[in-house]
């Protein structure tokens, strides 16, 4: 799934574990410069650095596009490693990488994290933006996510607005959300995972066998028949904003 720029930029604003650095956004020639060099970068990635330039995660530098004998440029010759291309390393030396090899039609690359001790790779995120929605939810205690379907669609975008005004929350805003409604109290065994922006919510299961289909409900009228009251809006939430 495309990632929704302006939610990432929502995400990055109120992140917890990300630090802006004051350098500020990088140029369009040195973004163009390191493209020369390695190829197309990810959207996403690339947005990032003509936004945001650089930062920290984790208490470690995310690559930039800085001059090649800076360790930080993305274009640092240690960082390529065949049809990997490492982007963070964490304090305690695994690593983050593009998988150079997997492009998606959308040109974003998925990213693996490669264990520092055997080297074994473990896929992390889809996309850069889903990446930084991946560490967003863990920084907040939200584990991959809530239930398997938004964990899978934190991994390509941290939420998603629609053109017809849905909005899937993103890591950054699921916990204010149930919190504000009260959702446990009134429906423990729902979450809220988005609003119509007119006054509906949009309702999951956390457990159970159906954890794909989504409910839409009044947000005044929340109630544990969550089931029996809510309007069916989809029995699938990926394959529906598939096709959104």
């Amino acid at each position: 799934m495309r990632p929704d720029l302006e939610q990432l930029r929502s995400l990055l604003d109120a992140s917890p574990g990300l630090t802006k650095r004051p350098a500020g956004p990088a140029s369009r020639d040195r973004i163009e410069n390191a493209q020369t060099r390695l190829g197309p970068l990810p959207p996403s990635y690339r947005w990032w650095l003509g936004e945001y330039g650089a930062g920290w995660l984790g208490g470690a530098p995310i690559a930039t596009v800085a001059p090649e004998e800076s360790d930080e440029a993305i274009t640092a010759g240690w960082r390529s490693a065949g049809p990997r291309l490492c982007f963070h390393t964490e304090e305690d030396g695994d690593e983050h990488h593009f998988a150079l090899d997997r492009r998606g039609a959308d040109g974003e690359w998925p990213v693996v994290r490669r264990d520092r001790f055997d080297g074994a790779e473990y896929p992390v995120a889809e996309t850069f933006a889903g990446f930084l929605a991946v560490r967003d939810a863990l920084a907040r205690g939200l584990r991959d996510g809530p239930n398997p379907t938004i964990a899978a669609l934190w991994r390509s975008t941290p939420g998603v607005l629609r053109d017809d005004g849905v909005l899937l929350y993103g890591p950054h805003q699921i916990q204010e959300r149930n919190e504000t409604f009260e959702v446990r109290r009134y429906a423990p065994d729902w979450m809220l995972v988005g609003d119509d922006s007119g006054g509906r919510g949009l309702f999951m299961r956390h457990h159970g066998r159906d954890r794909r289909s989504v409910r839409l409900l009044d947000l005044g009228a929340i109630g544990g028949d969550l089931a029996g009251d809510g309007e069916l809006l989809t029995d699938n939430l990926i394959d529906w904003l598939g096709t959104g």
